[in-house]
């Protein structure tokens, strides 16, 4: 099975006293081009989710949104700083004595002052908080490829329309190739005809111009090498995997002898199916763009 390299997954879950949402989706591109938009306070989860992803997916521009939801109210821990309280007093007996004022520090008064007590919130489990990130972060992975995949047996079907035309044409082409050379002879025996009583005089030199016409305008290579490409084509497709890349290589090639068919040939006949050749081989390119 082939994918294409649209899609959209989404997953979301809910355990105890987290929720996270996961959505996944993506465009064609050239390479593997990963965008991965997470809570701030979460970032450090960011590799994890890249390293998972990369199991997923090998080619496409992938938009990934994860949004968490805490539940639980957030745990802080009240901590006492004894250095600046050590620190307050210092200064206050300093004062005290500096000034003769009376040191009336109590350990109440001294709690007020800035730093003294702070409040802190407590670190997240990093390992409980990534067993429901991943088991969300997998399952809209599954659906984003399945949606793909949908896509990709849709692509498949029309490439392999558009590959049995291609066919037709080669087959064509073959048939036609003996029809032109006869065609050529006819005409060139007329010719000579007219402007010579004896035609067996002119057998060999007839035979010769056939030979070097034939020369001329013979596609067989071509299309061998184009039916050759087409067959290499519809394998890929059985096989299947990611073969964007592998497709759009054969496709250049089969582009390059549909050029060399049309510089070729001096029958309209043929001149017009070469046009038709390459307009089907561009919509072909086109589709592969899509595929992963």
């Amino acid at each position: 099975m082939i994918k294409s390299m649209t899609g959209f997954g989404r997953c979301e879950v809910t355990e105890q006293e987290h929720k996270f949402t996961v959505e996944v989706k993506s465009v064609n591109h050239r390479y593997l081009d990963v965008n991965i938009r997470l809570p701030r306070k979460l970032g450090f989860l960011e590799n994890a989710v890249r390293t998972v992803l990369k199991a997923y997916i090998q080619r496409g521009k992938v938009d990934v949104y994860i949004s968490h939801e805490a539940y639980a109210e957030e745990k802080f821990a009240l901590k006492y700083n004894a250095e600046i309280a050590q620190a307050y007093l210092n200064h206050l007996r300093h004062m005290a004595e500096a000034f003769g004022l009376e040191n009336d520090v109590s350990a109440v008064s001294l709690s007020r002052y800035p730093e003294v007590f702070t409040m802190e919130e407590q670190e997240m489990d990093e390992q409980e908080l990534w067993g429901v990130l991943e088991r969300a972060l997998r399952g809209a992975c599954e659906s984003f490829v399945e949606s793909r995949i949908a896509e990709g047996a849709s692509l498949a079907a029309d490439l392999a329309g558009k590959l049995d035309a291609l066919r037709g044409y080669v087959d064509y082409m073959e048939a036609r190739a003996p029809e032109i050379l006869s065609e050529y002879r006819k005409r060139l025996e007329e010719k000579v005809m007219e402007l010579f009583s004896d035609r067996q005089a002119d057998e060999s030199r007839i035979a010769m111009e056939v030979t070097l016409f034939a020369d001329k305008i013979c596609v067989d290579e071509e299309t061998v090498r184009l039916r050759s490409h087409v067959d290499a084509m519809t394998a890929a497709l059985r096989e299947g995997g990611s073969i964007g890349r592998k497709l759009d290589f054969i496709a250049q090639e089969m582009n390059r002898e549909a050029n060399t068919i049309l510089s070729k040939t001096t029958d309209l006949s043929i001149s017009n199916v070469g046009i038709n050749l390459k307009t089907d081989i561009e919509k072909i390119r086109e589709q592969i763009q899509n595929i992963e």
